[in-house]
């Protein structure tokens, strides 16, 4: 509607000139950030979409749920409200992201039909007067649609309709172009005629990553992140993706973690076109492995540490940091491998168990009076005796993190039961977690 008829429907309208080539800029780049972070595959959908194949690379964040849940989380915290599914076709994809109330959805390849059937036929990305007449003609989902005769609906509406079924049903491919990343160093091959064989793709892994290397010894650059980009002769795009614990450019070192997923690769009809790209870069500068001829080289587990990383996934290889916080589970956190040494240490004053249970379990104990330590206690219906204890040891909630806080106490102590198992047990009386509830015993930790 006119403006003028808008402002005089609300009250105070606030009004803004429209700028598209600037809503399509922020579009890529928040692509380039999604292509950095989540997938080697990632194209800006205007006027307002990311399209993100996520095919092996799901796994590094967990699951497809924990991925989309996880970008939909950092867009919420950048101020950006977001819905996504993840389906097995681009145009069923599109359709749910838009189409359903439920911030992230996943749907199974085999359940895409199903699951798109009761969409408004405007999900199919139609030009707008292709969807007024086909509701004209009394048509509201694309369940319906699909279920007409595909000649009829050809002859009447053109070959859009049909090709935009396809495609969300998976019977036709739908090319995406990857969005381009400035300044990216890359290493590209085309070949004359499409490669299929496994050795065919290593050979020329190979031989892209010692172009890349040479590139990057040139800038002094070392490679924290590589993406393989095989692209099919029927417009689709397999691509790998590593990771690497420090920069580097070591042309073994990086053939062989790219080497090892070959096996993921499905060349399909042949492969046209192989790029390889190192999307994250740091500055590497080499430094002598030994001070002195006669010291030896310090150990290098960097190795080790990206080919695991690349088998099971980075964010289940960590290191675990002290943080300052009196309450135990908040005292501990995950940091990269190799990363730099924190200044953080626990209180040497009272010793910490080595493991503690996320989160603490309730137990059934027996003390003599309410004050004191328990002189037996049930644990995962298992009766321990306690021999000796050492304790309280009280410490209370963090204030800064609410008033609910201040109130929170916790009564730790130290027992050792007929055994000799050493356990951290703790009375509470904690009005800030009701999981937890006044004066119950937990066991939140055991000594080695």
């Amino acid at each position: 509607m006119a403006a003028t008829q808008a402002q005089a429907l609300v009250a105070g309208l606030w009004t803004h000139d429209a700028e598209p080539a600037a809503d399509n800029a922020a579009l890529n780049r928040l692509a380039v950030w999604a292509l950095r972070r989540y997938s080697p595959v990632v194209a800006a959908d205007p006027p307002d979409g990311l399209v993100i194949d996520a095919s092996g690379a799901a796994h590094l964040h967990g699951g497809e749920e924990a991925m989309l849940a996880d970008l939909t989380r950092r867009l919420t915290d950048a101020g950006i409200q977001a819905r996504a599914a993840m389906a097995g076709t681009l145009g069923a994809a599109h359709a749910l992201a838009r189409h359903r109330p439920s911030p992230t959805l996943v749907v199974a390849s085999d359940a895409t039909g199903a699951a798109i059937a009761d969409l408004p036929i405007a999900a199919l990305r139609l030009p707008a007067d292709g969807i007024e007449a086909l509701r004209r003609l009394g048509f509201e989902t694309i369940g319906e649609v699909a279920a007409q005769p595909r000649a009829p609906l050809a002859l009447r509406f053109g070959p859009e309709v049909c090709r935009r079924l396809d495609q969300a049903f998976g019977r036709a491919g739908e090319p995406i172009t990857p969005v381009a990343v400035p300044e990216r160093i890359e290493a590209r091959r085309n070949f004359s005629e499409p490669i299929s064989t496994a050795e065919t793709i290593a050979r020329y892994i190979g031989l892209l990553v010692a172009d890349l290397c040479f590139t990057l010894e040139h800038r002094s650059l070392g490679a924290r992140r590589l993406d393989l980009l095989c692209h099919r002769i029927d417009n689709r795009i397999e691509a790998v993706r590593i990771g690497t614990a420090k920069p580097v450019r070591d042309v073994r070192r990086l053939t062989r973690l790219l080497g090892e997923r070959i096996a993921t690769i499905d060349p399909g009809f042949g492969i046209e076109r192989i790029t390889l790209a190192a999307l994250v870069v740091e500055r590497l500068d080499y430094r002598p492995a030994a001070t002195s001829l006669g010291d030896p080289a310090p150990p290098d587990v960097a190795s080790l540490i990206d080919t695991l990383a690349n088998r099971i996934g980075p964010q289940h290889l960590y290191r675990l940091a002290a943080v300052e916080s009196d309450v135990p589970e908040r005292s501990v956190c995950k940091i990269a491998p190799l990363a730099a040494p924190t200044q953080g240490r626990w209180p040497p004053h009272w010793p910490r168990p080595t493991r503690l249970l996320s989160p603490p379990e309730a137990i059934e104990t027996l003390a003599l009076l309410p004050d004191h330590p328990p002189v037996q206690f049930t644990w995962r219906r298992i009766r321990h005796g306690v021999m000796r204890a050492d304790g309280p040891e009280r410490i209370h909630g963090e204030w800064i993190r609410g008033d609910a806080e201040i109130s929170a106490v916790r009564d730790y102590f130290q027992v050792e039961d007929e055994a000799g198992q050493r356990f951290w047990l703790f009375r509470t009386n904690d009005e800030a977690d009701p999981a937890l509830g006044p004066q119950r015993w937990f066991l939140h930790g055991i000594f080695a």
